[in-house]
C-alpha cells in the first residue's frame, strides 16, 4: 500500500471550509453523541469502584485494579462479535445491543451486591465493559463516517468532548453517593471485629453502590428504545443497504495505518486508565487527604480533559491532528515523569495537567487509523476498539510496582504508554494513506453534506 510523507502538512489543509456536521441529520448526531457521554459516566465511576472494593474487600491495589481489569476486558471480547453483528445488520443495531448490555450490567449490581462477594461485582463490571464495547465499536466509526472524510478527526473529537461531561458527572455521583467518606483506623476495626459489628459496616459500604447502578441502568435501557425508534441512514461508503462488499478481515492486513493505530491506542487507553484509577490511591498517599477530597482531584482531571478537547479542536484546522498528537504525547511523558520524581502536590497537578493533554488522543488516534477503510471501516474500528485493553493489562502492572516499591514509582507504566502514543503521533504521516486517495465523500450521499456547518 501506498504512504505518504505528506499528508501531514496537507490534512490540516485540506479540511478548511469543508462541513463538519452533517446537515439534515443532526437529531440523530445528537442522540448518537448522547452515547459518548453515557459510556464516561460509567467508565469513571470504576475510578471510583476501585478505591470502594479495596476498602469493602479488605484488597491489596494490585486486587482493586481487577475493576479495570473486569470493565476493559469486556471491549477485547465484544469488539469483533460487535463489527460482525454490525456488518450484517448495520450500526443501529450495534448501538442498541450495546444499550442493552450495558444497562443489564449495572442492572446485575443488585445482586452481586446482595452476595457480598468481590467475584459477582468484576462479572457485573465485565457485563458493563461488554456493551460499552458494542456502543465504540459501533459509535465511534459511525461518528467519522457521518459527514466528509477530510473532517472525520475534527467531528469524532467534537462527539468525544460530550465524553467528559459525563465523566465528571459520573465522579461527582461515585463521589457523593457511593463513597461514604467513613475510614476507619487499625484500631477500629480491630475493635469492631472483636465486637462483632465490622462485617456489618461492610456490607454497608458495599450496598450503597445499588441505588446509583440501578438508577443508571434503568436510563440506559429506557435510551436504548428511544434510539431503536429512529431511522439511520445509509453508510454509502460501507456499501450498506446494497449488494457490494461489506469488508473482510482478510483485507485489513493492507492497512497500516490501522495497525500502528491499534498499538498507539493500546499505550493510550492504558496510560489513561494507570493515571486516573489510582490517582486516589496517589492523593491519599502523598497528600494526605481523605477519600472523598481526593476524588476531586478526578474531577479536576476531567475538567482538564474537557478543556482539552474543546482548546485542540479548533486548532486542527491550521495544524495536522498527528503533529498535535505527537506533541501532546511528549508533553504527557515530561508531567508524568514529575509525577514520579516529585511525589505531593506537585506531582498530583502534574497529573492533572496531563488529562489536558490526553483529551485528543483517543479520537484523533481512531480516526487516523480508519482513514482510507472504505468498505471494512466496521471491522477495522472492532481493532481499535478492542485496543481499549490497554485499560485492563497496564494497571495490572502499575499495581504490581506500586506494591513492590510506591505509588508515584508505579506512575512511570502512563510515562511509557505516552511515550509510544508520541512516537505513533510524530510518524503517522509516514504511514497514512496519501490525501488525494481519501475520498471526500465518503459516509453519506454527498448531497446530504451540501449544507453542512
Amino acid at each position: 500500500m501506498q504512504v505518504s510523507t505528506s499528508v501531514g502538512s496537507k490534512t490540516a489543509e485540506s479540511s478548511k471550509g469543508v462541513a463538519v456536521f452533517p446537515a439534515g441529520q443532526m437529531a440523530l448526531f445528537a442522540l448518537v453523541t448522547v452515547l459518548f457521554f453515557l459510556w464516561g459516566m460509567s467508565n469513571n465511576l470504576t475510578d471510583i469502584l476501585v478505591k470502594q472494593f479495596q476498602k469493602t474487600f479488605e484488597l491489596s491495589k494490585f486486587s482493586a485494579q481487577l475493576v479495570s481489569t473486569a470493565n476493559f476486558m469486556g471491549y477485547a471480547c465484544m469488539a469483533i462479535p460487535a463489527a460482525l453483528v454490525m456488518r450484517k445488520w448495520g450500526y443501529k443495531a450495534g448501538m442498541v445491543m450495546g444499550l442493552c448490555l450495558f444497562g443489564g450490567g449495572m442492572v446485575l449490581f443488585w445482586p452481586a451486591a446482595v452476595i457480598g462477594k468481590y467475584g459477582p461485582f468484576l462479572a457485573a463490571l465485565y457485563t458493563v465493559g461488554c456493551g460499552a464495547s458494542v456502543l465504540e465499536t459501533a459509535a465511534n466509526p459511525f461518528m467519522a463516517q457521518f459527514g466528509p472524510a477530510q473532517t472525520s478527526e475534527r467531528r469524532l473529537n467534537f462527539a468525544q468532548a460530550f465524553n467528559p461531561p459525563g465523566t465528571i458527572l459520573g465522579v461527582l455521583i461515585g463521589q457523593t453517593f457511593i463513597l461514604s467518606g467513613v475510614e476507619k483506623t487499625s484500631a477500629q476495626v480491630a475493635a469492631e471485629k472483636a465486637a462483632g459489628t465490622y462485617s456489618a459496616y461492610l456490607h454497608g459500604e458495599i450496598m450503597r453502590v445499588v441505588p446509583t447502578y440501578i438508577a443508571l441502568g434503568s436510563a440506559v435501557l429506557l435510551f436504548a428504545f428511544v434510539l431503536s425508534r429512529m431511522h439511520f441512514p445509509t453508510i454509502t461508503s460501507e456499501h450498506e443497504g446494497d449488494s457490494g462488499g461489506h469488508g473482510s478481515f482478510a483485507a485489513l492486513r493492507h492497512y497500516p495505518q490501522l495497525w500502528f493505530a491499534v498499538a498507539a491506542n493500546v499505550c493510550n487507553v492504558g496510560g489513561q486508565i494507570c493515571m486516573w484509577s489510582n490517582l486516589i490511591f496517589y492523593t491519599q498517599r502523598y497528600l494526605h487527604i481523605n477519600e472523598r477530597s481526593a476524588a476531586n482531584y478526578i474531577t479536576y482531571s476531567l475538567v482538564a480533559m474537557l478543556l482539552g478537547r474543546f482548546i485542540t479542536m479548533p486548532i486542527m484546522k491550521y495544524v495536522a491532528p498527528s503533529k498535535l498528537l505527537g506533541i501532546y504525547g511528549a508533553a504527557n511523558v515530561v508531567l508524568m515523569t514529575i509525577a514520579v520524581t516529585y511525589p505531593g502536590m506537585l506531582g498530583a497537578w502534574a497529573i492533572v495537567a496531563a488529562s489536558f493533554f490526553l483529551g485528543i488522543m483517543f479520537p484523533t488516534i481512531f480516526a487516523l487509523g480508519l482513514k482510507g477503510l472504505g468498505e471494512n471501516t466496521k471491522l477495522g474500528g472492532s481493532f481499535l476498539v478492542m485496543a481499549i485493553v490497554g485499560g485492563a493489562l497496564f494497571p495490572l502492572l502499575l499495581g504490581r510496582i506500586a506494591d513492590a516499591t510506591s505509588m508515584a514509582m508505579g506512575y512511570i507504566v502512563p510515562g511509557v504508554c505516552f511515550a509510544g502514543v508520541a512516537i505513533y503521533g510524530f510518524c503517522a504521516p509516514l504511514i497514512l494513506p496519501p490525501a488525494g486517495n481519501t475520498d471526500p465523500e465518503a459516509g453519506l450521499l454527498t448531497a446530504e453534506f451540501g449544507r453542512g456547518v
